[in-house]
């Protein structure tokens, strides 16, 4: 049963939480600075979980401090229908990414308190540890584990810059439950997210119906040559290693464009030997990376990349090297549950798209394990990871307001 078109959520009181929770570990130029388990991390979670108590929901903690609090169904027995995101932020992030989908799935709770809404199944509002993954790579660490795709214990080893671990810094904030990690089954997973990128606003939709999320692939990459003085070294006998990166970023950036649409690629991280500006590099390691949705686009990008680097390193006299550093395959939404935020965006009369998540997400990795979907909306000039991020009061509560109908349809309204 699918709730009517009528109900909506409160969006001023949602907008109200949102910055609330924007206090708690604020930045230097209007966003947050709530890296995860830090003492402004421990903040805002224990504001979070206020909310949830006084919303009559119960707390459970995971020894990879997920938080998970639950609203009783009609049905003992029913499998819960889960929906949250992410309240750690960017070192400079803003005051929306993650956290819109952690305070907009607490808003849809609330919104059916107030209306007296039963559901069949259980809800639960997650909070997943450690999605960003700055401070602690990788990126979705907890939800990484709930899915086994990491041991508890080597993601308490992760360290941070100051050598500090993860599993300590937990412990010491005061955030290792006493759940299972993975332990908890679900009936279906639903992450409302900004956007991150232009798309939605550039066309005037209000709504991401997320149908995949980006398949991806690191590759590090090894260019050798000669260092060698940049004023007495005749051209024709140098081997430089900064050429050969220079042709490979033009490679990278050719092999993408002719994948369009969806597929992207970029050189990110590099590191140039010596790097001093009168010597030409004798070495240049850099990461390559390329992202599709689609799994045989993604693996030609690849495949192409590594057939053809090196023969264009070996005709400027400078040699190449590469592996595989990071990989995941593309994860490909839940046909019914994205269906149901399709249905809940028609229903309500927002404009809306299908749309591929460019960024990755705790629900690519609770896919493996449980039906999953995503629903986005617009940000400003699709800036994020960035403390000027913005969103406006009526994108969010459109996106909660479906996150609601889409988890009610899915929940099983029973009165």
């Amino acid at each position: 049963m699918a709730a009517g078109e009528n109900i909506k959520i409160n969006g001023a009181r949602l907008w109200d939480s949102l910055m609330e929770m924007a206090k708690v570990g604020p930045g230097v130029a209007g966003g947050n600075n709530r890296q995860t388990v830090t003492d402004e991390d421990a903040e805002g979670r224990a504001l979070f979980k206020s909310w949830c108590e006084a919303a009559g929901m119960t707390m459970g903690v995971d020894t990879m401090g997920n938080m998970f609090a639950t609203r009783a169904g009609e049905d003992p027995d029913a499998l819960p229908v889960y929906m949250g995101s992410h309240l750690d932020t960017q070192p400079t992030g803003g005051k929306f990414d993650g956290v819109l989908g952690v305070l907009g799935a607490l808003e849809a709770v609330r919104t059916m308190n107030d209306l007296g809404i039963k559901t069949k199944h259980p809800i639960v509002v997650t909070n997943w540890t450690n999605e960003e993954g700055t401070r602690f790579a990788p990126a979705m660490l907890a939800s990484g584990v709930f899915t086994g795709r990491h041991t508890q214990e080597w993601a308490y080893d992760r360290e941070d810059a100051e050598g500090k671990k993860f599993g300590d810094e937990l412990k010491r904030i005061g955030w290792v439950g006493d759940e299972e990690v993975g332990a908890r089954k679900m009936h279906a997973m639903f992450e409302l997210h900004i956007e991150q990128g232009p798309i939605l606003e550039a066309e005037g939709k209000e709504i991401g119906v997320v149908t995949h999320g980006q398949g991806l692939r690191w590759i590090e990459c090894t260019v050798t040559g000669k260092d060698s003085h940049t004023g007495s070294t005749p051209m024709h006998m140098r081997k430089n290693a900064g050429r050969g990166l220079a042709l490979l970023t033009e490679l990278v950036h050719e092999i993408a464009m002719k994948n369009q649409p969806g597929a992207v690629g970029a050189i990110g991280h590099i590191d140039v030997y010596p790097n001093s500006r009168n010597v030409i590099p004798g070495k240049v390691v850099f990461t390559v990376d390329f992202r599709s949705h689609l799994p045989d686009v993604m693996h030609g990008m690849e495949a192409e990349f590594c057939e053809r680097a090196p023969k264009i390193c070996e005709e400027i006299g400078v040699s190449f090297e590469s592996f595989v550093s990071g990989q995941f395959e593309p994860p490909a939404f839940d046909e019914t549950l994205v269906g149901a935020v399709r249905n809940a965006a028609e229903r309500l009369g927002y404009s809306h798209m299908d749309i591929i998540s460019g960024a990755g997400h705790d629900a690519c990795w609770i896919n493996d394990v449980a039906p999953t979907a995503m629903i986005m909306c617009p940000c400003v000039d699709g800036l994020s990871h960035n403390e000027a991020e913005e969103i406006s009061p009526e994108w969010a509560a459109a996106g909660a307001d479906v996150l609601l109908h889409a988890v009610l349809e899915t929940a099983e309204v029973v009165s």
